[in-house]
Parts: structure tokens; C-alpha cells; sequence
């Protein structure tokens, strides 16, 4: 098939191929950090489930289903590809065992003609999703229709080429016979001996095409079509197939380090290095180290004033605080910027977003490596550039101040893209090196700062919600094995004072030895975290973690229970940072256990139907989704129904987090009252006299009543924490409530039920 020819074009394609990609390989490298290799065996497996598995591809059908099918096809085809390639030099060559008459070769080639023939109708799938009914999520580009018809066209070429030749081969003597007329000419039939010569001489002679589903159901398809022409058309469409595939392969691999394609080669090594640490837990900007021999340990805070104090308002890359420049993105950001395939999934389902907002993780990514794109050659061929800030000259700083931390965006991407922590990177340095921040979190720090607490409400007034309820304090009962750790909001905000009591109601209910802080509990410090306040968090922390391993010390507080997600995220996962180690359960865990050991017992009917929100820091964050509606089930008289689609790992944020809940928001469209409306619809659905939105969260709680009032339904519809529906069910008096109107709101375009 003209080795020379084969030869050229492997050597130009692999070569430019390979100067492109150690190209992108070396930038990747020149950033910060270097691979991880830890916890093999959970990285092999997570890659196998979402790399080669691709699980999370099933959030969106039939999309999903199409993509695995392509996927399928180039892992399949790729034997073909270099079996073709091989038939370049030698027409004989089958890698060894893939000749059509052995039956490894008669297996594959039913198994590539079943792959191929899914791929095109997976490019078909994508072909009505980017011309016929185009999908929001998602860019139209001439680079997405020509990579989609360079996929298909490879197939039908693999197709037609089989087809020649199956002809080809069985009408061998009757176009080239021996002591006969020939239909073909004497080049004609040098080229048919060529193209028929990995097929054997099994058929030769047979004349009679017709089509069998095996081995080979789709070349003999082609066949059946192509039996009636010519010696010469077939020779030219063998030709012309065998070409067009072994070409398109390497026009593919070249337009992929240049395009959002480049996900083929990159997906794989970034799902295997993702981040294995807790999803709720960002990376520390100082390390702690252990001191040298007769040296003093220094503490988190210190280390950061030692930043600080090297920090230059007008160069924001004066201390490494944060993201400030290109080159203060580490390796793995850059191979996210790779891997991003521009599906769209993370900006459908990012809260800011979809009301309305400036942020667009998609856009956020892409600008980003457009930016990087833009400057390779100063990173790669020592071009000088004059300095750049991410923020505001490549990302606006509303980008940033619109993201809520909810991760939806992070759980939808099916190559484990990460965003929160370069959003959270970016705050940092905007906040604590060049002093650029929203207006309304100042109050806020420093109420976080004086009083312990956002609401700067007075830290006297800690244990307040508790009177009445006879609660002892950790000073009182230092040896108690259970805290209650009740959460600024809680502890000082009227609607969560009720869910505090609520909670301490059940577990003096259940006999739990159980104490709490009083006027030694402040702020877990999540707010300032969040916003970009990395030395009001260390200072709180180390406050809070000072305590805490105090009575540890003195025998309490084996276990921690919280009823506010972002209190039970940062002590879980982000104190262990500053060496305070402790068991830390959110109350709807604790609750039910309680209710499985049977020292709590529902009794009493709580009559409607219910809806559960989830709250990110729950469920996104620490995977708890399944023991709030354990405990809604095993209340007599709950109906627990789900809102459609936007449920679970796929549930809207109520809006508060990452310290939106004392911001203003950017537009009038606000996230909690979308994510109100889609609760209400979905309660009104169900039915019944009784109506709830129930949560878990007193940031969510707050938001949930407060997207009721703006539509005037807080006497229709009640909004309780799980806590108050099952202290209900286990007291004395049952209370209930009444009816509302739906609204409806739809899933993404591309899933069940859209329109």
C-alpha cells in the first residue's frame, strides 16, 4: 500500500505530534508542585471507575451514553489502527493473531464492526446536539463539527475499506483469473492481490455476496452494497478507506495538544492525580513544620504574618499568598486546563450561574488557559512579557465574589476539573495582599473578631438559646463525652436558636452525657476561610483548637456533634491542619443512630408531605446524604418526596455559602429563591394538607424562610430542620401546616422531562 508512503507520514505526523505535546508538557512542568503518587490503589481505582468507566458521564443522557460509545470505539480501534498502519509496510500483516481465518481475528473484527458502527451513532447524537437542537451548556465551533466528522468519517472509511476488499476478495479469480478473461487489468489486479492479501485465500473464488452479521457484520454490509461495481471503483474505494483512516488517525492526534480534545490523552493521568484529601478541606497557604532541636514551634498565624509582612499592595505576586499570576498555578491546575472539554456541565448546574451572575466555571477555565496559551512562548522560550494579574485583567473580581463554594460544579465534571480551591486561591490574594474586597464582609470580620462570631452579637450571650433547657458547660463537666457544638448561627441568630433547642431537646431525650462550650465556643472561622481571610481562620482556629484539645486532655470530648454543616466541615476536615484531631458527627449521623439504638422513638404523627434539601457542606462536601431522610422516614406520617433532578449530588445551593451569606448578591435573580421555588413546586406536587421543606442546615434554613417570605408563603408552607420534625415526633404535641402554589424549574435541556 506503499511503505514509503506510510513511512512519511508516520514520521511528520508522530513528530509534529510529539513537538507539540512535550511543548504543552514542559509548561505543565514549569509549574508549582509535582505529582502525587500517594494511596495508589485508591487512585487506580477512581480512575478505572471515572476515567475508563466514566460513571459520572450518566448525569446527562443521552450524551453520556454516546461518549462512553466513542470512548469505546477508539480503545477498540485502536488495534485496527495500528493494524492498518503495519499493512502500509508488509499487505500481509495482522499484528501476529488478527488474520480474519484465526479466531482472535474473527472475534475482533465482529467486535470492531459492532464498536464502529456505535460511534457513528454517538457522533450522531452529537451531530443533533450541536446543529438541530443546540444545547445551552455547550459551544458551537467549527473545531467541535470537524473533530465530530474526522470521528465518523474514520469509521465509515474502516467500513468502506472492508467492503472493497470483501468483494475484492471474493471475486479474485473471476477479475484476475488464470487462463481466462480478466475484468481487471494487470495493475488493477497487482493492487487487488495487495488489498486482498490479509484477508487469506479462504473465499477465493466465491462469487455470491451476501451480508452476514459475523465476522464481519459492517464490512459485509459495504460489501453487499459495493458487489455490482467495477474493478477499478473497488481498488479506489479499498485505496481511498484505507488511506482516509490511517490519515484521520494522525490528523486527530495532532489537532488534540491545540484543541479542547486534548481531554483524550489528559483525562486519564488528571482523574488519577486528583486531589484524594477530604473535598472540604483547602490547602493551608503556610505549612507548619517542626521546629529545629531547642527551637520553638511557630503557629499557623505566625507563619502567615511572616507572608504578610513581605506583601506589597501594588505586586500582588510580592508574597506567595494565593493566586495572583500565571505562575502561581500548580502543575495539576494546568492539566485541568488541559482537560477541559468545554461540555458545559459545571456552569449548568453552578448556582451563580443560573441566576444570573458573572461566574462561569466553564469560562473561568477557559479563560484561564486561554491565558496561559497566550503566553507559552515567555514560559517556554524565555520571551519577556510585562506582568499580568489574573484578577482583574484576565478574571473579573465579580467571578470570583459570585462562587458560593457549593462544589456542584466540581461533582458534575467527569474529569475532576477543581475550581473551588483556585476561586478560594484567587480571594486569598485579593483579600490579604492588595485589600480588595466586598464592602459588607468588613462589619464581618471584625464582629468574627471581636465577638467570636459574623453577627457580632455580644459572645455573653453564647449559651443563650439554652436557657431553661438546664445544659451544663464543658467547664463545668470538663470529663463530658459529648460536645455539643452549636455553630454561630445557632448560638445567635432568632430561627436557628429553635434547631439548637430542638437538638439539645433529643439528646436529653435519649439520656446523652453531653455538654457544650458556652462563651468559649467562637466562629469555626469558615466565613473568613471562605472569603479569602486566611489569618482571621488561623487565629479562630487555633483559638477554638486550643480549647477543644484542652478538655481533650482532661478526659471529654470523645465525640462532637454539630448541627451546622460548615461547623462540621472545618472541624473534621480542616483541624486536623492545626492539631486538634477529633470525631466529629453531624446531628442527623448522631440523631440516628439514637434512633437505631432505640433510645429515641417517633411516636407521635407528623402528618404531610416533606422535602428534603441538601446542604453542600452535607452532602457535596462529606457524602451525607442518605441519614436526613433516614430519619424523615422513620417519622410516622411523613410523605418524604424529591424534587425532580435537582436532588442530592445534583441539588441547587441555598446560596449562603463561601460567605454569601453576608454579601449582597450581583443581580436580582437570587439563589435561594430559585432553589425555594423548586422545593415549594415540589412539596405542592405531593399533596396532602401538611406541607415542609426540611434541611440541615441553619445557613439553609435561614435562606429556605427567607426565599418563602419573598413569595409570601411562610404561613403556607413551613420550613423546619430534620431536628424539629423528629423532636415533634418523639414529644408530646404534633404540629402541622397547610397549602402553597408550584413553580416549576426545569432540569438542563439534555435530560429527562425537558422541554
Amino acid at each position: 500500500m506503499g511503505s514509503y508512503a506510510m513511512l512519511a507520514l508516520l514520521v511528520v505526523a508522530w513528530s509534529a505530534f510529539g513537538w507539540s505535546a512535550s511543548r504543552r508538557y514542559k509548561l505543565m512542568r514549569a509549574a508549582t508542585g509535582t505529582p502525587r503518587f500517594d494511596r495508589l490503589f485508591e487512585r487506580l481505582r477512581g480512575t478505572w471507575r471515572w476515567a475508563f468507566k466514566q460513571e459520572r458521564m450518566d448525569y446527562y443522557q443521552p450524551s453520556g451514553i454516546a461518549h462512553k460509545l466513542i470512548f469505546l470505539g477508539f480503545a477498540v480501534l485502536l488495534l485496527r489502527t495500528l493494524v492498518l498502519w503495519g499493512r502500509g509496510f508488509s499487505p500481509t500483516f495482522n499484528l501476529w493473531v488478527l488474520a480474519p481465518w484465526m479466531p482472535a481475528g474473527r472475534i475482533y473484527e465482529f467486535a470492531k464492526d459492532c464498536v464502529g458502527t456505535l460511534v457513528v451513532a454517538g457522533v450522531l447524537v452529537f451531530f443533533y446536539y450541536r446543529l438541530i437542537k443546540p444545547l445551552k451548556r455547550t459551544t458551537l465551533s467549527f473545531e467541535a463539527l470537524l473533530i465530530l466528522g474526522i470521528i465518523g468519517t474514520m469509521m465509515i472509511a474502516d467500513m468502506a475499506y472492508d467492503g472493497a476488499s470483501h468483494v475484492l476478495l471474493m471475486r479474485k479469480v473471476e477479475m484476475c483469473g488464470m487462463g481466462k478473461a480478466s475484468l481487471a487489468t494487470a495493475s488493477q489486479c497487482d493492487s487487488i492481490r495487495a488489498i486482498v492479501a490479509p484477508l487469506g485465500e479462504q473465499l477465493d473464488g466465491q462469487t455470491k455476496i451476501e451480508w452476514s452479521p459475523y465476522p464481519s457484520p459492517a464490512g459485509t454490509l459495504f460489501a453487499v452494497m459495493f458487489r455490482a461495481l467495477s474493478p477499478g471503483a473497488l481498488v479506489i474505494l479499498a485505496t481511498l478507506g484505507f488511506w482516509t483512516h490511517s490519515t484521520l488517525v494522525l490528523l486527530f492526534l495532532n489537532l488534540l495538544p491545540h484543541s479542547k480534545h486534548f481531554h483524550v490523552i489528559t483525562a486519564i493521568p488528571n482523574v488519577f492525580f486528583r486531589n484524594l484529601d477530604a473535598p472540604g478541606r483547602l490547602r493551608p497557604i503556610a505549612e507548619v513544620a517542626d521546629p529545629p532541636p531547642g527551637g520553638t514551634r511557630m503557629t499557623m498565624t505566625e507563619k502567615i504574618g511572616e507572608l504578610l509582612e513581605k506583601a506589597d499592595p501594588e505586586d500582588p505576586a510580592s508574597a506567595p499568598i494565593g493566586i495572583a499570576r500565571l505562575e502561581h498555578l500548580s502543575w495539576k491546575a494546568v492539566l485541568d486546563f488541559y482537560t477541559c472539554t468545554e461540555c458545559g456541565r459545571c456552569s449548568d448546574n453552578c448556582p451563580a450561574h443560573r441566576t444570573g451572575k458573572i461566574l462561569s466555571p466553564k469560562h473561568l477555565t477557559l479563560d484561564l488557559r486561554n491565558h496561559l496559551y497566550s503566553r507559552e512562548d515567555e514560559f517556554l522560550d524565555g520571551a519577556k512579557h510585562p506582568p499580568i494579574n489574573l484578577a482583574p485583567d484576565v478574571i473579573h473580581p465579580d467571578v470570583l465574589w459570585a462562587c458560593t463554594t457549593c462544589r456542584a460544579c466540581e461533582e458534575q465534571c467527569p474529569v475532576f476539573i477543581s475550581y473551588v480551591d483556585k476561586i478560594v486561591d484567587m480571594r486569598r490574594n485579593l483579600m490579604m495582599v492588595r485589600n480588595e474586597f466586598p464592602t459588607e464582609l468588613n462589619k464581618v470580620f471584625d464582629a468574627m473578631m471581636t465577638n467570636g462570631n459574623p453577627w457580632n452579637t455580644s459572645r455573653l450571650d453564647r449559651a443563650g438559646w439554652a436557657e431553661g433547657l438546664d445544659i451544663p458547660t464543658m467547664s463545668d463537666r470538663p470529663d463530658a463525652p459529648v460536645l455539643y457544638w452549636v455553630g454561630c448561627a445557632a448560638a445567635t441568630e432568632p430561627r436557628a436558636k429553635k434547631i439548637a433547642r430542638a437538638v439539645a431537646q433529643l439528646l436529653k431525650r435519649a439520656k446523652v452525657d453531653f455538654a457544650i462550650l458556652g462563651q468559649e465556643e467562637s466562629c469555626t472561622g469558615d466565613p473568613a476561610r471562605r472569603a479569602g481571610n486566611e489569618m482571621l481562620f488561623a487565629m479562630l482556629a487555633e483559638g477554638n483548637a486550643t480549647t477543644l484539645n484542652g478538655y481533650k486532655e482532661k478526659g471529654g470530648i470523645k465525640t462532637v456533634v454539630t448541627a451546622c454543616p460548615h461547623c462540621f466541615n472545618t472541624l473534621k476536615n480542616e483541624y486536623p491542619d492545626f492539631g486538634c484531631k477529633l470525631e466529629v458527627v453531624h446531628h442527623t449521623d448522631f440523631l440516628l443512630g439514637l434512633l437505631a439504638e432505640k433510645k429515641l422513638v417517633p411516636t407521635n404523627e407528623v402528618r404531610g408531605s416533606v422535602t428534603y434539601h441538601d446542604s453542600c457542606y452535607l452532602g457535596r462536601y462529606n457524602g451525607v446524604y442518605e441519614s436526613p431522610r433516614e430519619i424523615l422516614k422513620r417519622i410516622p406520617g411523613v410523605n418524604l418526596v424529591e424534587v425532580p433532578y435537582w436532588t442530592k449530588q445534583r441539588g441547587l445551593c441555598c446560596g449562603a455559602g463561601g460567605g454569601q451569606m453576608f454579601m449582597e448578591e450581583q443581580n436580582k435573580n437570587r439563589v435561594n429563591v430559585k432553589r425555594t421555588l423548586q422545593l415549594v413546586d415540589t412539596v405542592a406536587a405531593a399533596g396532602g394538607k401538611s406541607k415542609t421543606i426540611a434541611s440541615a442546615c441553619p445557613f439553609c434554613s435561614y435562606m429556605i424562610m427567607d426565599g418563602l417570605k419573598s413569595q409570601s408563603l411562610e404561613d403556607d408552607i413551613k420550613q423546619l430542620d430534620v431536628a424539629e420534625l423528629l423532636e415533634q415526633a418523639c414529644a408530646e404535641v404534633v404540629m402541622e401546616a397547610p397549602t402553597p402554589q408550584p413553580v416549576v424549574d426545569p432540569p438542563p435541556a439534555d435530560q429527562p422531562g425537558a422541554e
